[in-house]
Order: C-alpha cells, then structure tokens, then sequence
C-alpha cells in the first residue's frame, strides 16, 4: 500500500515538472533566438517480487522443501531525467533595426554519435570565459560597444570586444562588420558539433562543458551559414504543441490525484474500520 503511495507521488512530481518547463517555454515564445526545452521521462527500475513458500513432500518426517514463487514486477514511479533544448532553426523575421542580426543555418553537419545536425552561435563574454547565443537582438551601449540587451559583449574573431564609433554599420553576409564600406571587425561564431552537450544558462546564453572554446565557424569542414542584418530569428517554440502537452500533462497529474486520494480512503477505512471491535 505504501509503495502505491510512492510511485504516485513520483508520477505527480514529474508531470509538475513537466508542466513548468512547459510553461517557461510558453513565455518565452515571443524571446528571439529562444530554444525550446523538452523533457525526458525514464522510468525507476522494476523490481521483481518473489514469495517464499514450502512444499510438503510425503516421506516419513514430512520433509518441507522451501523455494520462491514469482510473484511479478513491480515498478516503482517515473522521474523527469533532464531537460534537453530543441536546437532546430526558429522562423527568420525582419525588424529593419541595423542592430538586430539573424544566423541562418545552410549545412550543417550531423554529429557521428547523435546524428543531430550541429549549430552556430554568436559568441559573446561571460564572467568566466566566452558564452554562446542565437538571440541576435543586440545594441549599440552608451561607450560604443556592441552587445546584447542583457549586456553581454559581442566579440570579434579575435575574442575582443566590437567597439564601433557610429551606429550606422553594415554587417555582410559573412559576418563583416563595416563601417562606411571599410570593415572594421568580424562577428565571432562558434560552430558546436553536437549542440545538446551545451549547457543551457539565463539571457538565451549557452556555456560548454570546462567553457573549451566552440570551433571557428568561419574554418570548420562544410559549414555554411550566413548573417543577416537587420532580421531576427524568432524562438522554435511551437505553442500550440506546447499548450496541448501541458494539458496532457496536466491530465496525467490530475489521473495520479485521483490514484492519490483512493489509496488515502483505503488507508482511512483500514485504520477506522477494519480493527474496529463492536
């Protein structure tokens, strides 16, 4: 009775979990560049039950043999494992501000392991070493300095900030940053081979594992990809999707209550009325 107990809570844990990621990727639905998260649910191991019995065998001193009758599995709940972002493209949408820029995916090439094409990302300086995004919605600060909205520094090929004296600026096709036709630098962006080994962080950031430096997109074998000025990718959340899976999870959480609340009128009746003496 009390393990029922148990593996309902766990599937009412990880529906609510579900339903928060779900929601999260609801609001960010209109954030540029956003990746959607999903959610892998695993199952906690079965467990196999056995009960120990005897068997009479008719001798002279009723010799007793004990052996294990299978009884079945049992399993004992389910978990949320880890949330792993959608790495697909979003839709490309043009704002006409010169400071917005969109990356386009051309080939890409897919991961050996995984088979998941790899991506590209702005690469812009983190506390503790360079950090990854696809939300090209950047500015002009106050000193000069082109950055996020956040206020991340954009860095330039060589993993310096981008400081521009005007900003009326061109950006090329192939990331050149001029300034009256003359360039003046060029947008760092990293190429991840496998993008679901990227750790997700706030502001539409991503970090690598030990933050080893991603490939230069620029030099990588068959990569091809192109800037856009003045357009935006827009978030790859699919909201009517995403409100159909919080309700299938909300039903799930809501099945598991019911489950909950029968097991608790079991234990009640249990302990008010089955020992009771009249």
């Amino acid at each position: 009775m009390f393990r029922g107990f148990y593996t309902v809570a766990s599937g009412m844990i990880a529906q609510q979990r579900k339903t928060e990621m779900l929601t999260n990727n609801m609001a960010n639905a209109n954030t540029p560049g956003y990746k959607a998260d999903q959610a892998s649910m695993r199952a906690f191991p079965e467990m196999l039950l056995e009960r120990l019995d005897s068997a009479q065998v008719p001798t002279e001193r009723k010799l007793s043999l004990p052996f294990n009758q299978t009884v079945g599995t049992l399993n004992t709940g389910v978990y949320m494992q880890e949330t792993v972002p959608k790495f697909l493209q979003g839709d490309i949408r043009e704002t006409g501000r010169k400071a917005d820029i969109a990356l386009v995916n051309g080939n890409m090439p897919a991961d050996e392991e995984s088979g998941m094409p790899g991506s590209v990302f702005l690469t812009v300086e983190g506390a503790d070493g360079p950090r990854y995004t696809r939300n090209g919605n950047l500015t002009v600060n106050g000193n000069g300095f082109l950055t996020t909205n956040s206020g991340h520094y954009v860095l330039n090929e060589n993993g310096g900030r981008i400081q521009l004296e005007t900003d009326d600026f061109k950006v090329g096709e192939t990331g050149e940053i001029l300034v009256d036709d003359t360039a003046v630098a060029r947008l760092a962006i990293g190429f991840s081979e496998n993008p679901n080994t990227m750790i997700k962080q706030g502001d539409g950031l991503f970090a690598t594992d030990g933050n080893v430096p991603l490939q230069n997109a620029y030099e990588a074998d068959g990569v091809v990809f192109s800037t856009k000025q003045g357009y935006l990718e827009r978030s790859n959340v699919d909201a009517s999707r995403t409100m159909t899976d919080m309700m299938t999870a909300y039903r799930a959480f809501e099945a598991n209550q019911k489950v909950l609340q029968a097991y608790d009128r079991s234990m009640e009746k249990a302990a008010n009325e089955i020992g009771r003496v009249n």
